[in-house]
């Protein structure tokens, strides 16, 4: 378990340790979330890095990860906890198997031995390692009334089981809340947390991340394949996709013998930057050639160095 880091300068070394990208504005939101012990709201489009940052976070920090991935009709039961009915029915069925049973042998059904822990309840629970990074993911997702219980949660960090009693932190975990914008958060819980957005990478800092990210990416290549995501989406028309996708691309082009590299093949994978099927028609025929040209002119380039 490390501390937290005590600047922003070690916020970006712990960072880039997880291979993670990140710009002096959101190291320093960081930094101040975690000098201040407030939660951490991050708004941006998918992909843009929201939950792999509360995982480099995490595994930076030797803590536990615990994650709640909201959805829309997501309730007490999935997020904070629920009774394991079918272990309390097979102890009350042993009971009954037996002829006599003393006091000593009643089960306490209701006590924490048949409690499941969801997400929020897990996040309360101390451990060795210290208080570990809790991640609310896409909580625009999550009905208001639902997101009216994650502050009430926040402002406690204690959850009251009418069985069994009240469940509080001894150290309140690590907080980060991440938004896709689907629908506007409230502002309670805008004020609550700080307030950081991610905004789509430029061209410069996609690289950086596509070098962080994927580690047999060859330096000029990974430019090819920036340059090339690029000009095939915009000559296109087609929807800008993300840095996961470009990843992908890249991960990809390697897994193929890039030496043989055709439009063909090219187009096999242009699903995974193209996310619809007119994209992918209006994009397949001169774009690709223009991919591939740049690509063999690349890896030429490697070859003759």
């Amino acid at each position: 378990m490390l501390a937290p880091p005590p600047s922003v300068e070690a916020i970006h070394l712990l960072l880039a340790q997880g291979r993670y990208v990140c710009d002096k504005a959101l190291a320093t939101t960081l930094h101040l979330a975690l000098s201040l012990s407030r939660p951490l709201l991050i708004e941006g489009k998918v992909g843009v890095g929201k939950t792999a940052l509360a995982r480099a976070l995490a595994s930076g920090l030797g803590r536990r990860l615990v994650a709640l991935h909201c959805h829309e009709g997501i309730d007490l039961a999935s997020a904070v906890y629920e009774w394991n009915v079918p272990a309390q029915l097979l102890a009350l069925r042993l009971l009954q198997s037996k002829k006599s049973v003393t006091p000593d042998e009643t089960p306490e059904l209701f006590s924490p031995r048949y409690l499941i822990r969801r997400p929020l309840l897990e996040a309360l629970r101390p451990d060795t390692s210290g208080a570990p990074v809790l991640l609310i993911d896409e909580v625009d997702r999550a009905d208001p009334a639902f997101e009216a219980y994650v502050l009430e949660f926040l402002a406690e960090f204690a959850v009251s089981v009418p069985e069994a009693g009240r469940f509080e932190a001894t150290e309140p975990p690590i907080v980060i809340i991440t938004s896709n914008q689907t629908r506007p958060v409230s502002d309670a819980l805008k004020r609550r947390c700080l307030y950081h957005f991610i905004a789509a990478p430029d061209a410069a800092t996609e690289r950086a991340i596509l070098e962080a990210r994927a580690p047999g990416a060859i330096e000029r290549l990974s430019q090819a394949v920036v340059d090339a995501v690029r000009r095939v989406q915009k000559s296109s028309n087609a929807e800008l996709g993300n840095v996961a996708d470009a990843m992908a691309w890249t991960n990809t082009l390697f897994h193929i013998d890039r030496t043989e590299l055709d439009p063909d093949r090219v187009s096999a994978i242009l699903n995974l930057i193209l996310k619809y099927q007119d994209d992918m028609l209006r994009a397949e025929g001169a774009e690709v050639g223009e991919v591939v040209k740049r690509i063999r002119a690349e890896v030429a380039a490697m070859e003759a160095t």
